[in-house]
């Protein structure tokens, strides 16, 4: 992968940190502390000390507030984990080279294309669509009509987003991704038959947005789903009708949000947990992994467990959990006791 080069006092002015040493020292890539060779960076998360440095072979070295010196020049920083990331991605970065459109795509009639762009093989397009600048679409993508895409977008292979329906600039979606498919919801009559109740919203993904590979977002009933600026979705997410997730929100492997439920801003939901219809989650709530959230849930909640529960409480719970079987034992053993003291007083 082809990376830029960068010198120390680009790096340190990007994470706003503090350079000890010679800020023209130049910058090529950012790897562990174990693999790092000249001209890398690399990175402490927690603090250590200078003698640390002395076991790599990287240039320099992102480090805690805490570390104030070393034998090779250092940034000082708040946050290593959060800067290193932001370095990463600025050495990675490269311009965008537009491709065009491959000759085996396929683009549909009164569409807004522009010159930067980059469009893969057996790419579909369908009418009426709009797609900002610098965009990159994967091979085998499906475009539904009428739908908007925003500049520096990139879409991965295989992806489907069915009409009407739009995606903000600079979103990231990986593979098989669906935007747009029918919502869950059917009507039954008495004699226990299923009637399809016709989706008819669309789905609007924000600014900033990345969707993990598999991931299915529904379109509304009516109205619109929605995934708001700056949220990130890992592989394998279920997204049902009418949720609207909140800005910069983290949802993990394997979640499932049921029909017309909102989630707050910064909102993180652990792996494979599952979150009911029509309930509210409120901004900064922590969802554990594979808990099940039947309740709405007020601001700043950190819960476990199915149902879910408070995560104090969680934790009382299980402790006891496991000491459950011992607890039977002496239950049984005091009933014995009891019922022999009873016999003997007759």
């Amino acid at each position: 992968m082809t990376k830029t080069t960068r010198t120390l006092k680009e790096l340190v002015e990007l994470v706003d940190g503090e350079l000890v040493g010679d800020p023209d020292t130049v910058i090529t890539d950012l790897k562990p502390i174990e693999t790092a060779a000249e001209g890398d960076i690399t990175f402490f998360v927690k603090a250590k000390t200078a003698e640390d440095l002395e076991k790599t072979g990287a240039t320099a070295a992102i480090v805690p507030m805490a570390l104030e010196s070393a034998a090779i020049p250092i940034i000082r920083v708040n946050e290593p984990y959060l800067a290193a990331a932001l370095i990463q991605n600025l050495l990675l970065k490269k311009p965008f080279v537009a491709s065009g459109i491959h000759e085996k795509s396929v683009i549909g009639q009164d569409c807004l294309i522009p010159e930067q762009i980059s469009v893969g093989p057996m790419v579909v397009i369908g009418d009426r669509v709009t797609i900002g600048n610098r965009v990159t679409i994967g091979p085998g993508v499906v475009i539904g009509d009428e739908v908007e895409i925003g500049d520096d977008t990139v879409i991965k292979a295989n992806t489907t987003i069915g009409e009407r329906c739009k995606v903000g600039a600079r979103a990231l979606i990986h593979p098989g991704v669906v935007i747009g498919s029918d919502g869950y919801g059917f009507a039954t009559d008495q004699y226990g038959c299923h009637v399809k109740r016709p989706q008819l919203g669309i789905v609007v993904i924000g600014n900033d947005v990345e969707i993990g590979a598999n991931s299915c977002i529904d379109r509304a009933t009516f109205g619109e789903t929605r995934i708001r600026s700056g949220a990130k979705i890992d592989n394998l997410v279920q997204v049902a009708h009418n949720v609207d997730v909140g800005e910069n929100s983290l949802l993990v492997a394997q979640v499932g949000i049921a029909g017309s439920t909102t989630l707050g801003r910064n909102v993180v939901v652990g792996g494979a947990a599952g979150i009911k219809d029509h309930v509210h989650i409120d901004d900064q709530v922590m969802i554990a992994a594979k808990s099940g959230v039947h309740n709405s849930l007020p601001k700043g909640s950190v819960v476990c467990g199915i149902p879910a529960i408070p995560l104090k409480r969680f934790k009382r719970a299980a402790a006891v959990f496991g000491r459950l079987p011992d607890m039977y034992r002496t239950l049984q053993r005091l009933k014995k006791e009891l019922a022999e003291l009873n016999t003997s007083k007759e």
